[in-house]
């Protein structure tokens, strides 16, 4: 390398902006959003035992807990950013820690391979379609609803 190129690249170095702490999270925001995941996580559990375990056919915890936390999400994040003063741990703990806890896309793609490999593809694609659909569909309610909400005053 040349003397040339290790100066442009000192350069560039030197001109990054700093690194920022995870998503610039302090210890508060961070426990904030576990106290959250714990309850979410708790919520989940609760959502699959009344649903019970797909035996081949839909994935009623999954897909329930999934609606429910996209509602959640929307109604929450538009509350907290457009109705609420603000504050530094409501909406780390409520939307990325409990709402992050209680929907899953990790299990939602496990759930769709399992159809995939049992030979259920029609059900897997009315299942990943539907989920999609229905949790935007749940979101957007969510945040409708918030915004149509008269301001008390």
């Amino acid at each position: 390398m040349s003397a040339v190129e290790r100066a442009s690249r000192r350069r560039l170095v030197e001109q990054r902006p700093p690194a920022r702490r995870l998503g610039g999270a302090n210890g508060a925001e961070r426990a904030a959003v576990a106290v959250g995941g714990a309850a979410g996580a708790y919520a989940r559990v609760a959502l699959e035992r009344i649903a019970g375990q797909p035996g081949g056919g839909w994935p009623w915890g999954t897909f329930a807990a999934n609606l429910t936390g996209a509602f959640l999400l929307g109604y929450l994040a538009t509350r907290l950013l457009e109705r609420l003063p603000p504050s530094t741990y409501r909406r780390p703990m409520l939307a990325s820690g409990f709402c992050g806890a209680l929907t899953t896309f990790s299990t939602l793609q496990l759930e769709l391979l399992g159809m995939l490999r049992s030979g259920h593809r029609a059900l897997a694609a009315a299942y990943g379609v539907t989920s999609v659909a229905c949790g935007l569909a749940a979101l957007l309610s969510a945040v409708w609803l918030v915004r149509r909400a008269q301001v008390a005053g």
